[in-house]
């Protein structure tokens, strides 16, 4: 590698560098600003006085600049007209016509700038000038002149010898700097005719001047936008110090430091925000402290009532088994009336046990009984005791088992009663249509979907169908016997294992939840290794009723094919579902 390129790829390295330390620092600044309201106040106060101090500066630099030049050039014309009486005096023996007429006009200038009385007139009210004096109507391209009259500008000249007074401003260069004058131009009588008399004006102590009143404002402007942002910074954190102080407070309430308060100073604006605010915060303790009593209240009654109901719960099982056994001894009324009271009675058990797991739940005592298993092999014994509630109900189960074992360690009883809980409800709301079951797993976490493709959820259900005896459709003929407890018995399995279940659902589309469990208990994951469908990739309802229909009629032409276990999709097959 040659020299050239190890140093182009340096330079390319080291402008990287640069422009990543530019980008983090403009990142640090931005969340600086969003988040400091500060900040933001003293940055544009000084914003807006800076443009206040640049254009008062401006106006005053401008008038100053006028007052100067306007009192220049006013004294310079009253120089100009001081000196004609004296100049024409001088004149009246000059004869422009002679071969010395240069000297005879340097003589009247020196006689010009020379008083009668010995003292200099070069100092006048508008300061030190230099004279020019020429013939501008002389014949012939050489004028004769005294004095420096290359400095005197042609336009200027013009001006002069049509017997005008004029005055310019012009800049001249002169060793080493250039020096602007104010040069005043007036005809002058002579002998024979007029000449031109040119007084040059230099601005040197005007610039001086101005070059003081520049620098004065500019200290001025910088020590009053200092003083400005220090001024606001300290009027803006007066303000600002409360409202920190308040979310401050605030975040501590959240964290349910209930007795955190902010500190009333004064009786001003601020004082009163302090007041209502520390009022809300003791109504919020007071209400929090309602609301919790009363949950207790509300768990303690659910446990209570839960293990009291056991006893009078079983006496009466067992009188319901002796009159079920000896049903057919009765009449066809009081048989029917002796089945119908052990399927309610199945059903106050199965509510009872679910009312006594939420009373565990809730107490914290809940504990897993965790070993190693199978996902998959859990989840097919789960389907395949579903299965006659699924062919009564015409809904056909679809099982997509990955190629690969999905091992875990969870507690079976659990994770078993949260699947038959999501295919159950997904039976119950198939609509006649297929519920397909999903897995995937990675290296930190496994998940399983269940997809039915019935009458959905409407906007905002989603987060509801975990809530305790909530249901979508409460006149829906169930065919598993819910108690309205399953979905939210399921959630909190899920996340005593440290995993999650969620839920998507569309009107008309159908609905998808979807169980995350580490690979062991309470090991964190970074995402689930499964989705959950979106509107786009879902077929329409009406064609895959058809592809059920059809398949079930296939099934039908096939008996022995429900008996080889649960319906296996594999992943082509699953892509075009």
């Amino acid at each position: 590698m040659s020299a050239f390129t190890r140093q182009s790829r340096w330079v390319r390295m080291a402008v990287e560098r640069v422009r990543e330390e530019v980008r983090n620092r403009w990142h640090m600044f931005e969340t600086v600003w969003r988040r400091s309201m500060q900040l933001r106040v003293v940055v544009s106060t000084l914003a807006l006085s800076l443009a206040v101090v640049i254009v008062l500066g401006m106006v005053l630099q401008w008038q100053i600049t006028s007052r100067l030049l306007a009192s220049k050039e006013e004294g310079a014309i009253a120089q100009a007209e001081s000196s004609l009486p004296i100049l024409e005096r001088e004149l009246t023996a000059v004869d422009p016509n002679s071969d010395n007429v240069t000297e005879q006009l340097q003589a009247a200038l020196n006689r010009l700038t020379t008083s009668s009385s010995g003292q200099s007139t070069s100092d006048s009210v508008a300061g030190a000038f230099t004279p020019v004096l020429v013939d501008g109507h002389a014949p012939g391209d050489r004028k004769p002149a005294a004095g420096p009259i290359q400095d005197v500008p042609q336009d200027l000249r013009r001006f002069v010898e049509r017997g005008q007074l004029a005055t310019k401003i012009h800049t001249v260069q002169r060793s080493p700097n250039p020096v602007t004058m104010v040069i005043v131009g007036t005809p002058v009588s002579s002998a024979t005719r007029p000449l031109q008399i040119y007084l040059l004006f230099p601005l040197t102590s005007e610039v001086n001047t101005l070059a003081v009143v520049q620098r004065t404002l500019l200290i001025s402007g910088i020590v009053l936008l200092a003083l400005l942002g220090a001024i606001t910074n300290l009027v803006t954190r007066q303000v600002v110090r409360p409202v920190r102080q308040a979310a401050q407070i605030a975040e501590e309430l959240s964290e349910g430091d209930l007795d955190k308060r902010m500190r009333v100073i004064g009786e001003d604006d601020v004082a009163r925000l302090a007041e209502s605010f520390n009022e809300m915060a003791d109504n919020l303790k007071d209400q929090i402290t309602q609301l919790e009593e009363f949950g207790q209240l509300q768990k303690r009654f659910t446990s209570d009532v839960s293990h009291e109901l056991r006893t009078p719960l079983t006496t009466v099982r067992m009188a319901a088994d002796v009159l079920h056994a000896s049903r057919d001894e009765f009449p066809l009324g009081l048989s029917r009336s002796t089945e119908l009271l052990v399927d309610e009675l199945d059903r106050f058990e199965l509510l009872l046990a679910d009312l006594l797991e939420i009373s565990r739940l809730d107490a914290g005592v809940a504990d897993l009984s965790s070993e190693k298993l199978d996902l998959v092999e859990l989840v097919e014994r789960t389907v395949e005791g579903l299965r006659a509630i699924a062919d009564s109900s015409g809904v056909e189960l679809r099982v997509g088992a990955p190629s690969e074992q999905l091992e875990i360690v969870a507690d079976t009883r659990r994770v078993e009663r949260v699947m038959r809980n999501l295919v159950a409800n997904a039976i119950d709301h198939a609509e006649g249509g297929p519920v397909e079951i999903r897995f995937a797993g990675n290296e930190q976490a496994v998940a399983v979907t269940v997809r039915d493709y019935g009458v959905g959820l409407r906007s905002g259900e989603a987060e509801l169908v975990f809530t305790r005896f909530w249901r979508a459709d409460p006149s829906r003929n169930r065919r598993t016997g819910g108690t309205g407890l399953g979905l939210s018995i399921s959630q909190e399995d899920a996340r005593l294992h440290g995993g999650d279940l969620d839920a998507w659902g569309e009107p008309g589309e159908g609905t998808c939840f979807r169980l995350t469990l580490p690979r062991s208990p309470h090991k964190e994951y970074e995402a689930s290794p499964l989705s959950l469908p979106s509107t786009r990739r879902i077929a329409a309802p009406e064609a895959l009723l058809a592809t059920s229909a059809e398949r079930q009629s296939d099934d039908a032409d096939e008996p022995e094919s429900r008996d080889q276990g649960p319906a296996r999709l594999s992943e082509e097959t699953w892509e075009e579902t």
